[in-house]
């Protein structure tokens, strides 16, 4: 038997969250990622909500075919629990690090997400890093912002 690694393709990454209409306006309203898949299971008591960014390369493939999706898995009634928190890998101890979403225009993305109150763990202009920023969704997890000159229009 043999496999063939050069076909191997990066699909996606997951993430438990509390509440999925949280989640699923932060990742859709504030960083425009669209929502390609969803599956529910009432008699196993979760959802998962797949997301990502169209591109033309991705246009009309279904979920396993596409790359670098990001997966909400929600386990039903963690939503009505405001004690409940999920662990993200990046507490005291540390341990996971980031996902990162790049942006055509970094100051103006950072100023849209001042007007939509988006929780910021660095902003541009904290530390050295001038040309990154780490914004929080909901759950806590963190997302690196970064400027990718070749999408200014």
């Amino acid at each position: 038997m043999t496999t063939d690694v050069s076909k191997y393709r990066y699909n996606h990454t997951m993430y438990r969250i509390r509440d999925p209409k949280a989640s699923l306006r932060f990742y859709t309203e504030i960083l425009g990622m669209k929502l390609v898949d969803e599956h529910h299971s009432d008699e196993a008591k979760f959802s998962l909500y797949f997301l990502g960014y169209e591109d033309p390369a991705s246009n009309g493939l279904v979920r396993l075919a596409r790359q670098g999706l990001l997966e909400l898995t929600h386990n039903h009634g963690t939503e009505n629990d405001a004690n409940f928190a999920y662990a993200t890998g990046n507490g005291e101890q540390g341990g996971y690090g980031h996902i990162a979403v790049t942006v055509d225009d970094l100051t103006a993305a950072c100023a849209r997400f001042d007007e939509l109150g988006v929780k910021f763990i660095k902003r541009p202009e904290d530390g050295r890093m001038k040309h990154i920023a780490f914004i929080a969704d909901p759950d806590g997890y963190r997302v690196e912002i970064l400027e990718n000159p070749a999408l200014k229009s």
